[in-house]
C-alpha cells in the first residue's frame, strides 16, 4: 500500500470510530445503565499525534508516538460540553494530560487539538497521572493529580522504588494551567487525593489516602480527610481516616476516593474504588458510600459489596480485573454520567440518576461483615417478596 492509499485507510478507520453512535446495554441493573462502547480508547487519540504526515521523513507512514492506553479521566460539564480529562499513556509509560469532549456525554468524544501543557514545579516530575477534576466555589478549577518521583533513597539497582504525591494545579478553561506546590501532609507518600467542592468551616478540604509506601498503603490504609488553609501553598496538618479497610471486604487491601462527591438532599455522595488481593493479583472493583451534609467525615450509609466491577472484556488490559473512577458529573436534570476505566486500557461511561443512586445507597443493606450476616439479608428479601 503506498502512502497516500495507507493515509486514507487510517483516516478512514479513525472517522468510522470518531462517528460511531454509542448504545444502551438493556435492561441494566435498575442502579445504571452500562453502554456498550468504550468512550475513550488509545484509537481516539488523533492521527496527528500518533504519525508524521510529511512522506519525506516517513516514507511508510509509521506510528513515531505509540499510545498505550487512555483511561483514569477526570470529568467536568462547561458551557454544555461533557469534558473527560484523561490520562494518555504512551508506550514509553509515561503518562499526561488530555482534554476530550462531547456534546451528549455518552459518545463522539473528541480530544482537543494539543494534549494539556502542565507546568513542572522546581522538583519535575517523571510522571502525572489520574486527575480529579474540581468546580470549588472559590471560583477557580482544580486538578489535583498523582506527582510520581524516583525515590531519591532508592539503591543504583532499584529502578522502580518511587515517591508519589499529590500534584496542584488550577485553570479557568482547562487550557491554560497554572502550577501550584504540591500538597503537604502528614503521610510519607499520597495517592487518590480529592478536593471537596465547598469550604469547610473556611478551610480547603482535602480527602486523602493516606499511605507508607509507593504501592503498599501499609498502617496508613483508608480514606483520609484534612484540612488546609490556602490552595497557593497547601497543608493538611492531621488527616483522620473516615473509611477504613475492613477485613474480607472488597476494600481489604486498599480503598480510595473517585471524584468529587456530589450533593444530594440526603447527603453526600461518594465514588470510591477497593481493592483485595487474588490468586490473580489485586481486583479493584466501585463502592458508593454517603456522608453527613453538616459533617463531611460522618458516614451515614455505606452499602455492602461493590456498586460496579468489570465485566466482560473490562476484564482484560494492560493491568486486568480493574475497575477506576475520578470523574464523574451530575446534570441539572438528575442525570448522573459515571466515567470509569477498565483494567487501564480504555475510558466507559454508565448513566443513572441522583434518585436511583440515592435510593441504592440509602436503602441496600450495609457488609454485616459475616456469611451468616449474609444470609440473613436474602432471607429477609425471600420473606418480602412471599409477602404479597
Amino acid at each position: 500500500m503506498n502512502f497516500d492509499m495507507r493515509r486514507q485507510a487510517l483516516q478512514q478507520a479513525y472517522d468510522a470510530l470518531m462517528e460511531r453512535p454509542n448504545k444502551q446495554i438493556s435492561p441494566g441493573n435498575g442502579i445504571y445503565n452500562r453502554y456498550a462502547y468504550p468512550v475513550l480508547t488509545a484509537m481516539h487519540t488523533p492521527l496527528t499525534w500518533r504519525y508524521d504526515f510529511r512522506e519525506p521523513q516517513n516514507p511508510y507512514l509509521m506510528e513515531r508516538f505509540g499510545i498505550n492506553g487512555v483511561f483514569n479521566a477526570g470529568a467536568i460539564k462547561l458551557n454544555g460540553k461533557y469534558l473527560l480529562i484523561a490520562r494518555v499513556e504512551g508506550m514509553d509509560r509515561k503518562s499526561f494530560f488530555a482534554v476530550a469532549e462531547s456534546d451528549n456525554g455518552i459518545d463522539h468524544f473528541r480530544f482537543h487539538t494539543h494534549p494539556v501543557v502542565m507546568p513542572e514545579t522546581s522538583d519535575p516530575d517523571t510522571n502525572v497521572y489520574d486527575m480529579r477534576v474540581v468546580q470549588h466555589e472559590d471560583g477557580w478549577i482544580y486538578g489535583l493529580f498523582c506527582t510520581e518521583r524516583r525515590d531519591p533513597a532508592a539503591s543504583p539497582g532499584d529502578q522502580s522504588a518511587a515517591i508519589a504525591q499529590c500534584g496542584l494545579a488550577r485553570t479557568r478553561d482547562l487550557t491554560d494551567w497554572e502550577r501550584l506546590p504540591d500538597l503537604v501532609t502528614p503521610s510519607p507518600q499520597q495517592r487518590n487525593v480529592v478536593l471537596h467542592p465547598e469550604f469547610i468551616n473556611g478551610k480547603y478540604a482535602f480527602y486523602t489516602r493516606p499511605q507508607d509506601g509507593f504501592i503498599n498503603t501499609g498502617n496508613g490504609g483508608g480514606i483520609g480527610f484534612g484540612l488546609a488553609d490556602c490552595m497557593e501553598a497547601a497543608v493538611v496538618k492531621e488527616e483522620i481516616v473516615i473509611d477504613e479497610k475492613v477485613y474480607h471486604t472488597v476494600y481489604e487491601a486498599k480503598n480510595g476516593l473517585g471524584p468529587a462527591p456530589i450533593k444530594t438532599a440526603k447527603g453526600w455522595l461518594h465514588l470510591a474504588h477497593g481493592v483485595r488481593n487474588t490468586a490473580a493479583g489485586l481486583r479493584y472493583v466501585l463502592y458508593l458510600f454517603m456522608t453527613d451534609l453538616a459533617n463531611v467525615t460522618r458516614v451515614i450509609h455505606k452499602p455492602g459489596g461493590y456498586f460496579m466491577a468489570p465485566e466482560g472484556e473490562e476484564r482484560v488490559g494492560d493491568v486486568s480485573n480493574v475497575l477506576f473512577s475520578n470523574g464523574w458529573i451530575a446534570d441539572d436534570d438528575g442525570k448522573v454520567f459515571i466515567y470509569y476505566a477498565s483494567s487501564d486500557t480504555r475510558m466507559h461511561v454508565a448513566v443513572s440518576t441522583i434518585d436511583q443512586l440515592v435510593d441504592y445507597v440509602t436503602n441496600t443493606a450495609e457488609d454485616g461483615l459475616r456469611s451468616a450476616a449474609s444470609v440473613e439479608v436474602v432471607n429477609k428479601l425471600i420473606a418480602a417478596n412471599n409477602s404479597f
